[in-house]
Order: C-alpha cells, then structure tokens, then sequence
C-alpha cells in the first residue's frame, strides 16, 4: 500500500512532517495509539474501484484541504481502513463514495481505539467540478486555510461550515478577515438552485479555484 500526501507517493516506512515531506523512516505512530508531538492528519480514500475522475478529485481535496493524506483503497475493509489511519497517525477519515461513475457522497469518520465510527454530517454529491476545470487553477499545495460562508446565512449552511470547522480543524472567519490573513478560503454558499455549495476561493484575489463540491442534500443523523 503506497501513501499519497501532497503529490508525493511515498511507501508506508514513512512518515510525513506537517508540510507534507517525508521525514524519515518508521511508522508515524511506533507506539499508542497515536503518539504524542506528532501531527494529527485526515486519511482520506475511496470506495473501491473508484473511476479516475474520483482518483482526481480527491488528489484535489488534498492539495486544497491542510494535513489531509491519501491512500489507495484496493481491497481495504473499513477495519484495514482504520488500521492504516492509526498508522500515519491520523485521527479522522474521508471516504469518497462512487455512483454512476463519478464521486456520489462524503462520509466523515472519527478514528479510536474501536475503529472507524461515522460522524455527521452525510453529504451527499449531486455534482463536482475539478481544478483543472477552472480558468484560474492554483496547483501548488495550501499550507493555511479558513472556512467562510455568505454574509446572508441560512441555518444549513451555518451548520454544514460550522460541522467542517470542527472536523477538519479549520478556524471559521468572515470574509474581510479571510482576504487579510489567508491565502485560500473553503466557501459554503447556496447555488442559484438553492443547493448547498463548497468550493476554494484564493485571496485576495477572490478567484474561484476549486474543487467545487454541490450536494444534494445532507444527512445529520449517521448509521453506528
């Protein structure tokens, strides 16, 4: 099993600093179930046999979202899963479900010594658009980021932004506070349909950059 973490395929021996670099050899957590002075990261995989759209997608999430490592799911059961995530020492997972070919829902887990246990919100995809698909395309990796929403909140997009923040470890910010101290902002709005919408916005620019995530709509109450 091969380790992607910021474009870098490294072999599992490794272990990663917090700029995605590999930083020599041996297991991230030797030792306990996660070590102490080491950083927390996000493992982030998908279903299996995954189309190369979704392959592409989530190397997007991972140049766009901080900490955030990714494998390759193979014949992994979530239990595999949760073993490897303990490995790199990481405390949270992403799974990036197909449907139709292309990416169809987000499920967020928390990491213990019980495994993989699913948290809300279920975020269902009713469409995607990568990087590459923009005009504007930043491909470099973000090192700091910040969640914001539009100024006229609606209650689900509040606590979509407010759900992510807690779960990613990102510092939510108004957007005046954003362009003055962040170079990339995670964006949660509602579309001209009404469907909420998640995208990356480089500041102070305020060019939209991608990926861009719309859902179809959310589950709050996940399955133990």
């Amino acid at each position: 099993m091969w380790l992607h973490f910021h474009g870098r395929r490294l072999h599992p021996s490794y272990k990663t600093g917090s700029r995605g670099e590999a930083s020599g050899k041996g297991l991230a957590n030797p030792t306990g179930f996660y070590g102490r002075g080491k950083i927390r990261v996000i493992l982030l995989t998908t279903s299996r046999r995954p189309t190369r759209r979704i392959r592409t997608f989530c190397r997007d999430l991972v140049r766009a979202i901080p900490n955030v490592v990714r494998i390759n799911r193979g014949k992994l059961s979530l239990d595999g899963i949760a073993e490897r995530a303990m490995e790199f020492n990481a405390d949270r997972a992403i799974i990036v479900d197909r449907w139709r070919g292309g990416p169809g829902k987000i499920t967020l887990f928390r990491n213990g010594p019980e495994g993989l246990i699913p948290v809300s919100p279920l975020m269902y995809i009713s469409g995607i658009r990568l990087q590459r698909e923009f005009e504007e395309t930043k491909t470099k990796y973000i090192p700091l980021l910040t969640i914001t929403t539009v100024q006229e909140k609606t209650t689900e997009v509040t606590k979509i932004a407010e759900s992510l923040s807690n779960f990613l470890n990102i510092s939510m910010s108004s957007m005046d506070e954003a362009v003055s101290g962040y170079p990339v902002a995670m964006h949660i709005s509602l579309n001209a349909s009404r469907h909420i919408q998640i995208t990356f916005i480089l500041l102070p620019e305020t060019v939209e950059v991608g990926p861009r995530v719309t859902l179809s709509h959310v589950l709050w109450e996940t399955k133990k």
